[in-house]
């Protein structure tokens, strides 16, 4: 399973994409994290279709420093990733 999401809100100078990489990594999760020229900060996370949920929940929220508004999901093809990254 690999789902793009793309979040919204005050994610970006807020230590996001650090702590989106510990915690995909704590879960198993494959993908990267990247911030955006909008603002937002988009995520794909490949994996077990249960880590790639909690992930998505965890980004509902994002680290403390961090204030979600909203996290758009889409569903892509798994390209077989098996590590996780930030992407610059």
């Amino acid at each position: 399973m690999r789902t793009r999401a793309v979040v919204r809100g005050v994610v970006q100078a807020v230590g996001f994409r650090y702590y989106a990489q510990a915690e995909a990594d704590r879960l198993g999760v494959a993908g990267f994290v990247r911030n955006r020229r909008d603002g937002a900060v988009e995520v794909e996370a490949e994996g077990d279709p249960a880590a790639v949920s909690a992930m998505l929940d965890w980004l509902a929220h994002g680290p403390p420093s961090a204030l979600v508004e909203s996290v758009e999901t889409s569903e892509l093809e798994p390209l077989g990733e098996t590590a996780f990254r930030i992407d610059f």
